[in-house]
């Protein structure tokens, strides 16, 4: 290009030149350059991140999105009855999987914004899972993650027993009675996991005769043909130390006639009413003063046509004058683990019936007698007996709970 001497001024091609030249600097300095290794001028806006819906525009920044899901990734000894939940934020769930290590798929459901998914049921224990899911932000981009855990093992899965069984019929003496497998500690939260109703009203209370055991009553005896259901819902629950209850179950107990007997060790005899109303009367002969009948409630638990007895099983040994080797006792109805029962008498001790005590303990009664209570008596009914110089059987040798007072007993 010709320099311009001094003096000589610029043609009109010259400053047209310049302009354009002036122009495209300007432009190159707010935009950056377009050309291969240009730098990019950051505009304030944009400062601090690059991400934008539009490339090369300063338009608001989209959020990636974050999720949460629970259980957290390695977990273990997870509750399987607690919940497994995705949540996101800045974002919509795509897709979710929750699978158990033995190909089985646990079922969920999104909320109505697609930002929260909730597994529907219950887990197994012992079971390893995989927690697989992906989520979408606003701007179309796609996050995908996976997590695994483990509910609770073998080794801390609680279980029970209950007694009455389901659709039984028992008399109205009858507790009910749960049997954990574990010692439970949370005893507040196991009773608040058992709902107890009645047909007739009746509310009763717990009574904790261990750390494994638990039964439940009225304060007066259940109504005659009332119904008792007990819905316990267990799984899930924390007995303590970390043992965790494994099942639901929904007992329902029909009680029949009120049956209640009267056994007088100073009258010998047994007495029956049935609703109330006079049902029978036999002689008896009971405890001695050695081995007297226990006092109080009695309820009935089983009955055995015929009973074999050992008298090495209460200590007796070959010498004693009370040792009576092994019999069997025909007609005979349980009153506790221990070994009373309602029977019929030796033959030896028949002619003493209504005259004499000489039993180690039971009710001796005569065929009839003793047929007719095996007939017409059945679990949950009950004995009271009296005049006696017997002490109570021990509360949980055998169903003992109506010997202890309701203030008691109510109170945990």
């Amino acid at each position: 290009m010709r320099r311009l001497g001094s003096g000589q001024r610029p043609s009109a091609g010259h400053i047209a030149l310049t302009a354009a030249i002036l122009l495209i600097a300007a432009v190159s300095g707010v935009f950056g350059a377009t050309g291969p290794g240009a730098a990019h001028a950051v505009i304030e806006s944009e400062a601090g991140t690059p991400e934008r819906t539009i490339v090369g525009l300063a338009t608001p920044v989209v959020a990636p999105v974050q999720l949460s899901a629970t259980p957290s990734d390695g977990a273990t000894q997870v509750n399987p009855a607690a919940p497994v939940t995705l949540k996101a934020v800045n974002g919509t769930i795509e897709r979710v999987a929750l699978t158990g290590a033995d190909g089985q798929s646990v079922q969920g459901a999104l909320d109505a914004g697609n930002t929260s998914w909730t597994a529907a049921g219950p887990l197994a224990f012992n079971t390893d899972y995989k927690f697989s899911y992906t989520a979408r932000d606003a701007a179309g981009r796609e996050v995908s993650k996976s997590a695994t855990f483990t509910t609770v093992s073998t080794a801390n899965e609680a279980d029970a027993a209950v007694y009455p069984l389901d659709g039984m019929t028992v008399g109205v003496a009858q507790p009910l009675q749960i049997t954990f497998s574990e010692p439970v500690l949370n005893k507040e939260a196991v009773e608040k996991a058992l709902h107890i109703t009645s047909s007739s009203g009746q509310a009763g209370a717990f009574h904790w005769f261990s750390d494994r055991m638990v039964r439940y009553r009225p304060e007066s005896f259940w109504a005659a043909h009332s119904t008792v259901t007990m819905d316990m819902k267990l799984f899930g629950v924390d007995l303590g130390r970390g043992q965790i209850g494994n099942f639901n179950k929904k007992v329902t107990v029909k009680i029949g006639d009120k049956k209640v007997a009267v056994a007088d060790a100073a009258a010998h005899t047994f007495t029956v009413s049935i609703n109330d109303q006079p049902a029978g009367s036999w002689p008896v002969t009971m405890g001695d003063e050695r081995f007297p009948s226990a006092r109080g409630f009695l309820v009935f638990m089983e009955k055995h046509r015929v009973e074999h007895m050992d008298a090495s099983t209460i200590g007796l040994k070959p010498g004693d004058p009370a040792y009576y080797g092994q019999l069997d006792v025909n007609y005979a109805t349980r009153l506790t683990p221990s070994g009373e029962f309602i029977h019929q008498a030796t033959d030896t001790a028949m002619p003493f019936l209504g005259t004499a005590n000489l039993s180690h303990g039971c009710i001796g009664m005569s065929e009839a007698g003793a047929k007719w209570v095996f007939d017409n008596m059945t679990a949950g009914d009950v004995v009271q007996v009296v005049n006696t110089e017997g002490d109570y059987a021990n509360h949980d040798d055998g169903f003992g709970d109506w010997n202890i007072p309701w203030a008691e007993y109510a109170r945990r």
